[in-house]
């Protein structure tokens, strides 16, 4: 699937980079997720093991800091996802995107929003079950508990998508 949610009514793939995320306290009432929300055969399980966020230093003239957030037992986890078929210039494309929840004490030192991470197997399975409705599902797009995650520096080159930039595991080391 391709990050960035490309509703079935866009005329091209720009769109995706608005869309990339999603506020889950206004996803029932935004004609782009709301009947995505509402079946759970447009629910999804994006699989991670962490996600960054990037501090702001005071001083503007200075590069952001970003972090890297996980579970603190280091388990891979679930963000919960919404995703939809479409076509673009004739061609069928599915993409999928992420509910966002207001930040936990741990991840809100760096930025006031964050993915909802379901609570393990139970809630990843309440998220997918086509006995949650709409109002069910939104109310499971919880901030994790801060006790249940980490944080750690990420290395500067994270997110760089410049021509030569440095990919792979060293990423997760800070520098």
């Amino acid at each position: 699937m391709r990050w960035g949610l490309i509703p079935p009514w866009a005329k091209d793939a720009k769109i995706a980079y608005r869309m990339i995320n999603a506020r889950s306290e206004t996803a029932d009432q935004k004609s782009s997720y709301r009947r995505l929300l509402a079946s759970a055969d447009r629910r999804a399980l994006l699989l991670a093991d962490g996600f960054y966020e990037w501090l702001r230093p005071e001083d503007r003239k200075q590069p952001r800091v970003p972090f890297r957030f996980t579970l603190a037992d280091g388990a891979p986890f679930a963000f919960a996802g919404l995703w939809t078929p479409g076509t673009l210039d004739g061609e069928p494309i599915e993409s999928a995107t992420i509910l966002t929840t207001a930040a936990n004490s741990l991840v809100a030192a760096v930025h006031d929003r964050m993915p909802v991470i379901l609570a393990g197997p139970d809630g990843e399975h309440a998220w997918l079950s086509p006995e949650f409705d709409a109002a069910a599902a939104k109310a499971l797009c919880l901030p994790l508990a801060a006790q249940l995650m980490a944080v750690s520096p990420a290395n500067p080159l994270v997110n760089k998508v410049v021509a030569g930039a440095a990919e792979g595991p060293e990423l997760l080391l800070a520098p």
